[in-house]
């Protein structure tokens, strides 16, 4: 128990999150609280359970999807029409006056989008998705209800799911609800309702240790701005390369890109794994290539992509 409070409270450190909010340490990733999310907050909607939702990738398409079992899900806004290439002007979103909470994912890994900020939605109760950017940069904790995400990005290892939820949200669950996915109870027992996964909250708190000695979410945020200005810099001069999401719209974490020339996709691949340099490969959903360069990745590695990609295209010009 006291390495488990030490954990919680390095956490509470780096994050700033206040006492009434509760920090819950489960199993199920993301996915898992894709269902567990609508089963414990739909019931507080006026006119019976729904929840809008702002789909921006393919991740928040899951969520929006699996909401659908428990209630009305509404697709307050959507970038499908342009291959989750974007993020829809704040003046198309249509929310609901009903509606428990509004859901969304605050950086999508497959396409490379990513929220510059806490999004506005008139105050209505909001629902972040936080597993590719989490401790990434400084996130006013009060402007969402609850915050989750699963280690495996910016954390440690798989196996650990970090739910924030404010205290007030929890004791409204569904009946149908089963008692690991019910956060009051998860919450009475400590997250221990059942075996936790102890080996990856262990390593989720040397990662939390190695953050601090660092200097804490502050200095992390500006390293990773200058990696992702390094390598977004590289593809806006370059002429073999390109990156299709707008500026405001573009991930720190997953800096997805294309070769306009798309017969040297697999050159480009098997000498950029020769270097070095591997899972360039695009998500299958959207093709190209991706470089992820969350925390535990230094500036080097980046410079040293910049430059193979840099020779690369004199190569091939």
């Amino acid at each position: 128990m006291a390495l488990y409070e030490e954990v919680l409270q390095d956490l509470r450190t780096l994050m700033n999150i206040p006492d009434s909010y509760e920090i819950l340490m489960l199993q199920g990733g993301g996915l898992g609280q894709n269902a567990a999310i609508p089963m414990n907050l739909m019931p507080l909607a006026k006119n019976g359970p729904k929840a809008d939702f702002l789909v921006t990738g393919v991740w928040s398409e899951k969520s929006f999807k699996e909401a659908e079992k428990y209630g009305v899900a509404h697709l307050a806004a959507s970038s499908a029409s342009e291959k989750f290439n974007t993020i829809p002007a704040r003046s198309s979103w249509q929310l609901s006056d009903d509606a428990a909470y509004v859901h969304y994912c605050a950086n999508e890994t497959i396409g490379g989008v990513e929220f510059s900020d806490v999004p506005d939605v008139n105050g209505k109760l909001l629902v972040a998705d936080i597993s590719s950017n989490i401790l990434s940069k400084e996130m006013d904790v009060t402007k969402c209800g609850v915050w989750f995400g699963g280690a495996q990005k910016n954390i440690g290892p798989s196996g650990v799911t970090i739910v924030i939820v404010r205290k007030d949200l929890m004791g409204h669950s569904m009946k149908i609800t089963p008692s690991i996915w019910d956060w009051s109870k998860q919450a009475a027992t400590d997250s221990m309702l059942n075996t936790p996964p102890t080996f990856s909250i262990y390593m989720a708190g040397l990662g939390f240790k190695w953050l601090l000695k660092q200097g804490g979410v502050k200095v992390i945020e500006k390293r990773n701005q200058e990696k992702a200005e390094l390598l977004y810099n590289f593809l806006d001069q370059s002429s073999l390369y390109e990156n299709r999401i707008p500026k405001e719209y573009r991930s720190r974490m997953n800096v997805t890109f294309f070769l306009k020339d798309e017969n040297l996709n697999a050159q480009f691949l098997e000498q950029s794994n020769a270097a070095g340099l591997v899972a360039l490969r695009g998500h299958k959903a959207a093709g190209g290539m991706r470089a992820s360069i969350y925390n535990a990745m230094p500036i080097e590695g980046v410079k040293a992509l910049v430059e193979f990609m840099r020779d690369f295209e004199r190569r091939a010009s």
